[in-house]
């Protein structure tokens, strides 16, 4: 096995979970019902390209803050409608959530991504006063954690983040994402330092080379990180669907 077959062993995650492949099509499914019934301000530009824009769920008084969520995919696919439904523990706990789309690669650099993520969080702290705390989820959990390097907030929770990109760039991925040494160096999170308190959240069952992921950047932070007992890579993410998850109580705690 070629070193390049290993890392993109190390970094698939649909093959190793059970199901893994229905995930999608259910994560399409709850994100619509949730859309359906929530109070929302849905497709607002933050930009002028295409896929420049964001989704902003509200809760039904005045929001107590901003929590930011910023979807995976391995900065390859996906998109903001996915994640609809993981708005729901924020909004119940009195907090606006938005979910913004940015453009993926091959059209962008991960450099390309990183700024235009951080003009979707000024546009929509413009819009919700108060504190903004941002997460995301993989490759969102990466952008999240650039966040925190870029400008103050209240609090940056990266989900399964990818903390390193050395080991991506030598994955066939980088065939589309065209990282080199210097994209490497300025947008790894392990080797710059937060501007906001981090907490690091990760599945304790997910493959080796995410928990060493979420360790580096915890240890390069000195922050702490939690592995979630009986969490894979996919379902992760569901605690947010909670407003009394372990996640959730990192995300906002308690007044």
């Amino acid at each position: 096995m070629s070193d390049r077959d290993s890392l993109d062993r190390a970094y698939a995650n649909s093959a190793h979970i059970p199901g893994g492949a229905d995930y999608p099509a259910r994560w399409d499914r709850e994100a619509r019902a949730f859309r359906a019934t929530a109070r929302s301000e849905l497709g607002l530009a933050y930009g002028s390209g295409e896929g420049q824009a964001l989704d902003l769920f509200l809760p039904a008084q005045a929001p107590r803050g901003l929590v930011v969520f910023i979807h995976g995919g391995y900065w390859i696919e996906g998109g903001r409608e996915y994640w609809s439904h993981l708005a729901a523990g924020a909004v119940a706990r009195g907090w606006a959530m938005a979910l913004p789309s940015y453009t993926l690669a091959p059209k962008a650099r991960i450099a390309q991504m990183t700024a235009e993520v951080a003009q979707a969080v000024a546009t929509a702290r413009a819009r919700v006063p108060g504190p903004v705390v941002v997460t995301g989820h993989s490759a969102g959990g990466h952008l999240a954690a650039r966040m925190a390097c870029l400008s103050a907030l209240e609090r940056v929770v990266p989900i399964s983040p990818l903390a390193d990109l050395g080991p991506i760039a030598g994955t066939s991925m980088n065939d589309l994402l065209h990282l080199d040494a210097a994209e490497i160096a300025a947008e790894s999170p392990c080797l710059s330092r937060p501007l906001a308190p981090a907490h690091v959240w990760v599945g304790a069952q997910e493959r080796p080379a995410f928990l060493w992921q979420a360790r580096l950047l915890s240890e390069a932070w000195a922050c702490p990180w939690t592995p979630e007992p009986g969490r894979h890579h996919f379902d992760i993410v569901e605690g947010l669907c909670d407003p009394a998850s372990p996640l959730m109580q990192t995300l906002i705690p308690a007044a």
